[in-house]
């Protein structure tokens, strides 16, 4: 029997350790998760008013915690969790399986991928994902948006749409979303390409704080290249409170998002909140890789364990 390795981990292990590190991720940046979220829906159209709107992420947190309290700040967090750990345990499972095979079919003598495979590789597993989790994102996201008085939990919110939408409202906002899978497959690929250049050209150790370093300077230039349909894909799952609902003309598609806000906020309206989208993306997606990490070798030394168990009662 082989002994486990970081190298021989089988793909649920490595989609275990992807979970845990994206839901502690997300636990210390999610009051920007719902700043970012905010600032994106925020329009300019129609009869909407602006007194709600936040001048900066600070100014956003200092309106809620002024209007709803340190509990607003962390608002749709239990939906988030689920969606993360979801969304990070397909994605790495899906990853990990994929690049598995791959090498073992095509790439038996373990040469690097090329950046293109990466990239392939990488949207393939997040079109899977999309798939499978995207209601949850729609919820999180009317969790995320929605005053207080008209906020619901989890399986409420889900009916909710249901009902008034049709099983097809906890899709909205698929296109774009599928669109966005190279996010993660150029975030993926990049960390790949830019670790084996900190191993093999800069010779230098994968430490956490490296693997941090490595994986925001991945996630800012996949979040500056997508962040327009990022902002359309908000839009789409976002729902107006019941007061605004008859204020705002109903989005179409990201298509028609996209040429709205570029009507009335001008080219950087598609840019609005990158600023702190990219820290908390940067944030979130650093410490998922740096955690991620830690958490593998949890993770290896739990299979052992169960590996090692398991050969104890066949001796």
């Amino acid at each position: 029997m082989t002994a486990v390795t970081k190298e021989t981990l089988p793909p649920i292990g490595h989609a275990t350790a992807g979970s845990a590190g994206a839901m502690f991720a997300l636990t210390l940046v999610y009051p920007l998760d719902i700043i970012k979220t905010r600032i994106q829906v925020q329009v300019k159209e129609g009869k909407q008013a602006e007194e709600e709107h936040y001048k900066s992420a600070w100014d956003g947190i200092q309106q809620i915690v002024n209007k709803e309290g340190i509990a607003g700040l962390y608002a749709g967090l239990g939906s988030s969790l689920i969606g993360t750990a979801s969304t990070n345990f397909t994605y790495f499972y899906c990853y990990s399986f994929l690049r598995e095979n791959y090498n073992k079919r095509y790439n038996p003598r373990g040469g690097t991928l090329s950046t293109a495979m990466e990239l392939i590789l990488g949207a393939a597993a997040g079109a899977l994902t999309t798939l499978i989790t995207t209601p949850v994102s729609v919820i999180t996201t009317r969790q995320q948006t929605l005053p207080p008085s008209e906020r619901q939990g989890v399986v409420d919110t889900c009916k909710t749409i249901i009902e008034e939408e049709g099983i097809q409202g906890l899709w909205k906002g698929i296109q774009p979303s599928l669109v966005l899978c190279v996010n993660p497959a150029i975030t993926y690929g990049s960390f790949e390409k830019i670790k084996q250049i900190v191993l093999n050209v800069l010779k230098l150790p994968l430490t956490p704080g490296i693997n941090f370093l490595v994986g925001a300077l991945a996630k800012t230039l996949a979040t500056v290249i997508t962040y327009p349909y990022i902002m359309a894909k908000v839009r789409l799952q976002w729902k107006p409170s019941k007061e605004k609902q008859d204020k705002i003309v109903p989005y179409k598609g990201s298509l028609d998002v996209l040429a709205r806000v570029l009507k009335t906020d001008g080219f950087f309206g598609w840019y609005k909140g990158m600023s702190t989208q990219i820290t908390k993306a940067v944030l979130s997606q650093a410490l998922l890789f740096m955690m991620k990490d830690i958490f593998t070798n949890y993770t290896v030394l739990a299979f052992a364990l169960i590996q090692a168990a398991k050969k104890s009662k066949t001796a």
